[in-house]
């Protein structure tokens, strides 16, 4: 995975590049490569904290099934309720 602007060399375990090359390749796209089921799954708790909220549900819903009840955060459509 090429990024210019993290020095991958540096982090501390594999770990914790493990969890930012998903989290960057879930929020940032992949880069024609395939995102593998199984390291998803079993790094999910740390991984949910690095995506982007919305990602992380969409995630939940297409992998486990996941379906939340919503709350409609956008003041100016609900003005006529």
């Amino acid at each position: 995975m090429k990024n210019w602007n993290t020095d991958t060399t540096k982090f501390k375990t594999k770990l914790s590049k493990k969890i930012w090359e998903l989290s960057q390749k879930i929020n940032y796209g992949l880069g024609g490569v395939a995102l593998n089921l199984r390291e998803v799954k079993d790094n999910w708790t740390l991984l949910k904290k690095e995506l982007d909220p919305n990602r992380a549900r969409m995630i939940e819903y297409l992998v486990w099934g996941k379906t939340y009840l919503l709350q409609n955060k956008n003041k100016f459509w609900n003005l006529s309720r």
